[in-house]
């Protein structure tokens, strides 16, 4: 597809009414460096403010200079919906479905497909709001929309109550830490920032290979087989295996086998918590800045292919259960202080949509049939399924060498 969609008009809507010129500032976690990119949700139907760094770089800030948001209306007559039941053919096929990818903050752009379904596709800078707090935005964008100029004569505001408060995510009493890591609870290191040998090349594979987007979807009862296969080869949990923890393990493994690492190799699966109910006291109900760090399951290529499905789900619980208060806040004032950021090298990332709310977002036209990002890259992502609440689709791009034995090991879970 590329950029070869027509676009059939672009306007840019303003407030309707004055709005503060003020400059409100983002808390340390929404300044994280590796946040600096556009959450690109991709939406399928059937027939903010401008950001700038602080002087110092140090911290971002939101300019509030009533700018408006960008939306597009574009027609692609040469794609129907069907199109998108298969993976993309490559990385940025869909990309034309979001014309502007260097955008505002808020960019939407609705293209008519040949058979009369609507692609929506919605940009919006990470650094303002997590996948939280951009998918209750839409549900609330959608409301509005669906009441059309009603909304606007009533001067009606979402249901859902919105806060800022960013000041709730910065350390609240900076401490040094000494060199060597950040400590969090029990003592513990955050593996997440600290920085392991290449021994395979392994950035510049996936930097000069073509990647191949890979799409499978788990059901009710291939999840309930993972969680039998991983209860037999792990030790005895506290609580049972959850779909999240042994879809993501097992994504993990395969992921690791298809690559062909050496054994020695020392892998991160890192995953995104949202904290808005693990730091104390919880953060307020409405608050759509972000509201989650990443746990991290770290393994030698070899353990992680030989220990079996228990072993790496174990991982991933254990990663996941150690997220609290301190935990949070340690990753908080080291990004604040240090401004660490996650290294690349033997590392898959996992964000799970499948229960952001993005399934119900209805502007009238009923709820999408299909959700998933505008490209399909390296970062693995759990998406819902239409219709289908106990079930997951698994996106995410491998190197050519590794994508048909990444699909076929998928597909075949072992011990």
């Amino acid at each position: 597809m590329g950029s070869h969609v027509p676009v059939k008009d672009a306007v840019l809507v303003v407030p309707s009414e004055p709005t503060p010129s003020k400059i409100l500032p983002l808390s340390a976690l929404d300044s994280q460096l590796f946040l600096g990119f556009t959450i690109e949700y991709l939406l399928l139907y059937k027939p903010r403010h401008g950001v700038k760094a602080k002087p110092d770089g140090s911290r971002l800030e939101v300019l509030c200079r009533a700018q408006g948001a960008l939306f597009i209306e574009a027609v692609a007559d040469h794609v129907v919906i069907g199109d998108f039941e298969r993976p993309p053919k490559h990385v940025t096929e869909w990309r034309g479905l979001l014309s502007l990818k260097e955008a505002p903050p808020l960019v939407v752009q609705l293209t008519w497909l040949r058979d009369g379904a609507a692609a929506l596709a919605v940009g919006i800078k990470h650094c303002l709001c997590d996948g939280i707090g951009s998918a209750e935005f839409l549900n609330s964008f959608a409301e509005l929309a669906k009441l059309g100029g009603v909304a606007l004569k009533l001067k009606l505001k979402p249901k859902t109550k919105t806060v800022w408060d960013r000041h709730l995510m910065d350390p609240s009493m900076p401490r040094r830490f000494p060199c060597g890591g950040v400590h969090g609870s029990g003592g513990q290191t955050h593996p997440e920032f600290s920085r392991v040998p290449d021994l395979c090349s392994f950035t510049s594979r996936f930097t000069n290979e073509s990647l191949i987007p890979t799409s499978i979807t788990f059901n009710r009862a291939s999840l309930d087989e993972l969680k039998r296969l991983a209860s037999s080869t792990g030790r005895r949990s506290d609580s049972p295996f959850t779909s999240f923890e042994v879809v993501t393990a097992h994504i993990w493994r395969s992921w690791t086998r298809s690559l062909n690492l050496p054994p020695n190799q020392t892998l991160k699966l890192l995953f995104s918590v949202n904290v808005r109910n693990r730091v104390r006291p919880s953060l307020p109900s409405g608050y759509y800045g972000n509201a989650f760090v990443l746990a991290c399951a770290q393994a030698s290529s070899k353990d992680v292919v030989e220990k079996g499905l228990g072993f790496a789900t174990m991982l991933v619980k254990r990663a996941k259960d150690r997220v609290d208060d301190e935990y949070v806040r340690t990753v908080v004032e080291t990004v604040s202080e240090s401004r660490a950021c996650p290294d690349s090298v033997g590392v898959l990332i996992v964000s799970q949509w499948s229960r952001l709310g993005l399934d119900r977002v209805d502007f009238g036209m009923g709820r999408p049939i299909n959700v998933g990002p505008v490209c399909c890259d390296r970062y693995c992502l759990l998406l819902p399924v239409h219709d289908r609440s106990d079930a997951v689709k698994v996106m995410v791009a491998l190197p050519a060498s590794a994508a048909e034995r990444y699909e076929c090991l998928v597909r075949s879970p072992c011990t």
